[in-house]
């Protein structure tokens, strides 16, 4: 009688295990999908010396609208922005995001328009720390 229930109850369990896998597989794909979109969006909105910094360093410069700050843009969507004094240092972190659950390259990009228009806005809703 055991060895009946343990076939029927074996099926159900790969079943489940094989749905979850490719629930999993599924949503994978469709974060890999968003991650290339937001990517592509990003690098349409590049200059070309921005567009090869990110491609060879994962990250791009934008300068602040208001005072003239060089600001690095790291690849990612938190504490990813880098304020450099005038000879280059860094200063300190900031973080700002777009509300939502977005994707990095549309953060990026929100972050430098953020910084090439309205700097000062930008900048008042950020958190700052230290550089490291």
């Amino acid at each position: 009688m055991e060895v009946d229930l343990q076939i029927p109850l074996l099926i159900t369990l790969a079943f489940i295990v094989l749905a979850l896998l490719r629930l999993s597989y599924t949503q994978g794909l469709e974060t890999s999908r968003s991650d290339t979109r937001g990517l592509e969006l990003l690098k349409d909105w590049l200059s070309p010396e921005q567009f090869t910094s990110y491609g060879q360093h994962r990250h791009f410069d934008v300068v602040g609208s208001d005072s003239g700050t060089v600001f690095p843009i790291h690849h990612g969507t938190q504490t990813n922005v880098v304020e450099l004094d005038n000879t280059g240092q860094p200063v300190c972190r900031w973080c700002f995001v777009p509300d939502g659950s977005l994707v990095a390259g549309d953060v990026m990009l929100t972050q430098k328009i953020a910084l090439e228009t309205n700097e000062r806005g930008a900048l008042a809703v950020a958190n700052r720390s230290l550089a490291h």
